[in-house]
């Protein structure tokens, strides 16, 4: 196993505002992490860390053996895939997916005067195929529903090989049928040999992918339990991170859970 990601006793604070709080978390090559807790969790932000796009006021950051605050953070983002609703609104409307997913090539958004080779056309058509959207290559992205934006957010994520797969709620606000297709697909990969670590943020279990290994709560910028995931999403552990009374269950790989 090779560690990928490793935050050692790690903090932010903005504004005055403790955001993470003494955060200690490992994640290995062949581990797929999903990350649960209630708004305003701090969620987003260890995503963020993890993605190199900001540092930490406290602790130590190492991604891909690369220490934060010591390395050059555009050679190290490449080699890590991010997806996020966020980024949607970064994709130019009338940009192609073909091109949408090109681009991650250069860790930009909008195709401007950089060259492609036969083999990242090659590439990035084979990654549309996998997640269901080759016959989508020449539509503009802002002609795609929610359900194929996230799917191309996804598509270019992995364009790269990335090392590191950081997604940020990848099925939010999808209708169920899009849910369930994205979900499939998630779980088909993450349960392939050849992914790379990922971690997934989610506020719904019923989201997490079938081959998902390990989880950590987190609650008010601290960490509740990390671990293997059916160890940490638990009855009890998630009636703690949320505060209420919760019964969890799984089925066919997948979580549900409904108030005690």
């Amino acid at each position: 196993m090779t560690l990928t990601l490793d935050l050692d006793d790690v903090s932010v604070t903005r504004d005055g505002k403790s955001i993470l709080s003494g955060i200690t978390w490992q994640v290995f090559d062949d581990q797929r992490w999903v990350v649960i807790g209630p708004n305003g969790a701090g969620k987003t932000t260890l995503l963020r860390l993890a993605a190199a796009q900001i540092q930490p006021t406290v602790g130590t950051v190492r991604i891909l053996d690369e220490k934060m605050g010591s390395t050059n953070v555009f050679e190290l983002r490449t080699r890590v895939g991010f997806a996020s609703s966020a980024m949607v609104s970064r994709i130019p409307n009338s940009e192609t997916v073909l091109d949408a997913v090109m681009t991650a090539s250069y860790a930009i958004t909008g195709r401007w005067n950089e060259t492609y080779e036969d083999i990242d056309e090659r590439r990035a058509r084979r990654v549309l195929a996998e997640w269901n959207l080759a016959e989508l290559a020449d539509r503009a992205f802002g002609t795609l529903s929610d359900g194929e934006q996230k799917r191309v957010q996804l598509a270019r994520s992995v364009m790269t090989d990335p090392e590191l797969l950081l997604l940020d709620e990848p099925v939010a606000s999808l209708d169920l049928g899009a849910r369930e297709q994205t979900v499939n697909l998630l779980g088909n990969y993450a349960s392939s040999e050849s992914a790379p670590a990922m971690v997934m943020v989610t506020h719904h279990l019923e989201e997490i992918p079938v081959g998902f290994s390990h989880a950590l709560l987190i609650n008010d910028g601290q960490v509740v339990a990390q671990g293997e995931i059916d160890r940490v999403i638990t009855s009890d552990l998630l009636s703690e991170t949320f505060g209420f009374g919760l019964v969890v269950a799984k089925t066919a790989g997948r979580f549900q859970v409904r108030a005690t």
